[in-house]
């Protein structure tokens, strides 16, 4: 058995995860961030993407987070989203239409039309596929 952190991953509606891993990935706001064991202390803001976690003996899971916080503590990582879920969760085919509906939304030149927020659903269907696409890659 390889070395091993503790991981969390929390929600504001439930804890998703908590046990012992060999890896966390995730998608800081700086690019791509990859957490071992005795990784230096960080913390870091979040975008919505998938977080894989491979846990000890190399089993994998992937979650899918809106954004949110990473904290890297000595014996500890700690996930912190407003809206998280397990990638097996999500309806790939409700995540292709919020994302269809949104590039509409981008697209539409209407003078009423709120930019960053079809921006924000646009990047959030997105990522929610991506996890979904992340997930299937490892099956």
């Amino acid at each position: 058995m390889g070395m091993s952190v503790h991981c969390d991953i929390v929600s504001a509606e439930e804890s998703l995860f908590s046990g012992l891993v060999e890896l966390v990935v995730a998608a800081g706001a700086l690019g791509d961030l990859g957490i071992a064991p005795g990784h230096a202390p960080l913390m870091t803001s979040l975008n919505p993407g998938p977080v894989r976690v491979i846990k000890q003996g190399g089993k994998e899971e992937v979650f899918y987070v809106s954004g949110g916080y990473l904290e890297v503590q000595p014996n500890l990582v700690t996930i912190l989203s407003d809206s998280a879920q397990r990638a097996d969760d999500i309806d790939e085919a409700a995540a292709a239409e919020a994302k269809k509906e949104a590039e509409r939304s981008f697209a539409n030149q209407s003078g009423e039309m709120d930019y960053s927020r079809a921006a924000a659903q646009l990047a959030e269907a997105s990522a929610r596929l991506r996890t979904i696409q992340q997930l299937k890659k490892n099956l």
